[in-house]
């Protein structure tokens, strides 16, 4: 095969994954006419059609189904031969990729990462704040970060922390008015600051505990978001409770501008750990990463 043809096929892939030109452009660093241009190139040197294009979105063909399947395996063999070769170098390089949630990315891992970059300079890690459930093959991260309980079972995984502790929070102005809640049957007559969960569309239900027995409570509120840290901002303002971890509400509870209730009802959440598909592909790089972020404790 001709290297141009590599080169298309890769690109190619991209938009495949993505099923958008828009995304694949943003990923590669080129212009959507640039991959427009690549694409129609290399359908016209195989003669086939490899992307059905409609307005709205964009999907493989029969013929670039079997492409995607069969000789994306391949190629990323070959990448992952080449980072093999190159781990034999002095200098270990090569860039690890990871998905965690935004909160997990600053508490944890960053303060464990930065010091490994500064001591490996050809050490890429790039890192992607994301709180959907993802299948981190098929994305090609090499790294993801769940609660023990979310880890698929045929992944290898190492313990990050120890259990994740929460709390339901609420600014004092928020209860000016009205009573604490006691039970979670109160709870739910409460504004509720919530959390919409980017995989399903779903509202994020809260994991409480009533007598040993789990609930999931399903918390209704004005404010709904994507992410923590807005959530945090809610509840700092007064806009209702907020179901979040231990940590990150800690230094608001210190100072009192936030108030812990229903505390009984509240369990730890499991441990957080990195995961990752196997040691086949194993690389100099993964395994630097994997030992500067795994627990210590």
């Amino acid at each position: 095969m001709a290297r141009d043809n590599i080169n298309d096929i890769l690109v190619f892939l991209a938009v495949a994954r993505e099923r958008s030109f828009t995304r694949a452009a943003a990923k590669l660093g080129m212009t959507q006419s640039a991959l427009s241009h690549i694409i129609r190139s290399l359908e016209s040197r195989l003669g086939v059609r490899l992307l059905t294009r409609t307005t709205r979105s964009v999907s493989p063909t029969e013929a670039g189904e079997r492409l995607l399947q069969n000789v994306a395996p391949r190629l990323e063999e070959v990448e992952a031969e080449i980072a093999a070769i190159s781990d034999l170098g002095d200098k270990p390089s090569g860039t690890v990729r990871i998905t965690a949630i935004d909160f997990v990315v600053d508490s944890l891992l960053w303060p464990r990462i930065a010091p490994l970059l500064r001591e490996y300079p050809d050490l890429q890690v790039e890192i992607h704040s994301d709180y959907r459930l993802i299948d981190i093959a098929a994305e090609r991260f090499d790294i993801g970060v769940r609660h023990g309980d979310q880890v698929e079972k045929d992944m290898i995984a190492v313990r990050l922390s120890d259990a994740v502790p929460m709390v339901i929070v609420a600014a004092p102005a928020y209860f000016a008015h009205r009573a604490q809640p006691q039970s979670i049957a109160e709870l739910l007559r409460h504004n509720c600051i919530v959390m919409r969960l980017p995989s399903s569309g779903g509202i994020y239900a809260w994991e409480l505990q009533d007598q040993g027995r789990a609930v999931d409570a399903k918390v209704r509120g004005q404010a709904i978001f994507t992410s923590v840290y807005p959530m945090v901002d809610a509840a700092l303002a007064g806009c209702g409770l907020a179901f979040l971890p231990q940590e990150l509400a800690a230094e608001h509870l210190r100072s009192g501008r936030l108030v812990q209730v229903m505390q009984p009802f509240c369990k730890p959440f499991e441990p957080l750990y990195a995961f990752y598909p196997s040691r086949r592909h194993s690389s100099r790089a993964l395994g630097l990463v994997i030992d500067a972020i795994r627990y210590a404790g």
